[in-house]
């Protein structure tokens, strides 16, 4: 699991993405889920070149939903919240 582009899979632009990273610095990733912190860190840094300072994982489950009176489970996914130094920024296209 060591090629960056694997473990990013892509950043989640989102309302309360988009707060964290005006006020605080911190950028939402789902990332892969096998990785762990290290990975994710030295991935970020390849990729957008900035320098990491800190970084959080959350594991969100899949939740129980139903289609058509049949059950069924949403994806389960990894993300990763990624604080970046100060004077640091990455910009999306």
């Amino acid at each position: 699991m060591k090629d960056a582009n694997n473990i990013i899979r892509n950043p989640l632009i989102t309302e309360k993405g988009s707060r964290l990273s005006e006020k605080e610095n911190k950028y939402l990733f789902q990332v892969d889920r096998r990785a762990n912190k290290i990975d994710i860190r030295n991935a970020i840094k390849e990729i957008f070149k900035v320098a990491v300072q800190k970084v959080n994982i959350v594991n969100q489950i899949g939740k129980l939903k139903r289609v058509r009176h049949k059950p069924g489970m949403t994806a389960a996914i990894k993300k990763a919240i990624v604080t970046l130094k100060k004077g640091e920024k990455i910009e999306f296209k």
